[in-house]
């Protein structure tokens, strides 16, 4: 078994916590991961990266050779589609529908929306308002952790443990509402992949 992973989007949405809940997960499940360094997050607006690398084999590099990404978790659609030559030619894009507008030449969203529709392995998601059925837009980025799970190779309760651990501290209240976010995600990939 072996994913390589990029997580994308803008500082603030929370790529951190979708990283350390899968990272956590992996390791529960015996396997061995390396996590490149994120970049970007030094300003809130500004782009997030990193690389993820999953494997039950030790991992030599921490970094993704292009064309070989498995799947790329993105919470604004035009920085999922900045990663695209990582990508391969079996791999997956996670994506949110909803642009974060932090730059003054941001393309119109209908041809971005275009540029991702021509991908033949997709799921695209409006992670905010599940998130908001969910309770919070604050858990929009487990909604899209939830919307990887058919992809990522890891038991599904193994996630829900990690979010269970991560969250304890937070009081129950929040463990509920992420896991409810986990749960609305992992559906709708599960229904669009019919």
């Amino acid at each position: 078994m072996k994913k390589d992973i990029i997580l994308s989007g803008v500082g603030g949405q929370g790529i951190l916590s979708i990283a350390t809940v899968i990272s956590q997960a992996a390791l529960k499940e015996g396997l061995y991961m390396k996590q490149a360094e994120v970049h970007g997050m030094s300003q809130r607006g500004g782009d997030v990266q990193s690389n993820l690398r999953i494997s039950d084999h030790p991992i030599a590099s921490d970094l993704i050779p292009t064309g070989q990404c498995d799947l790329i978790i993105s919470l604004e659609p035009m920085e999922g589609l900045r990663y695209l030559p990582y990508l391969s030619a079996d791999g997956w894009l996670v994506t949110n529908e909803t642009p974060f507008v932090n730059i003054p030449n941001y393309p119109a969203i209908e041809k971005v929306m275009a540029e991702i529709d021509k991908l033949p392995h997709k799921i695209v998601l409006n992670v905010d308002d599940v998130a908001r059925e969910a309770g919070s837009t604050r858990v929009a980025n487990i909604v899209l952790l939830g919307a990887t799970i058919p992809f990522l190779g890891i038991e599904y309760a193994k996630v829900q443990e990690s979010i269970r651990e991560i969250f304890a501290r937070k009081g129950e209240a929040i463990v509920e509402m992420n896991l409810q976010a986990l749960a609305a995600g992992k559906e709708i990939a599960e229904q669009r992949m019919r």
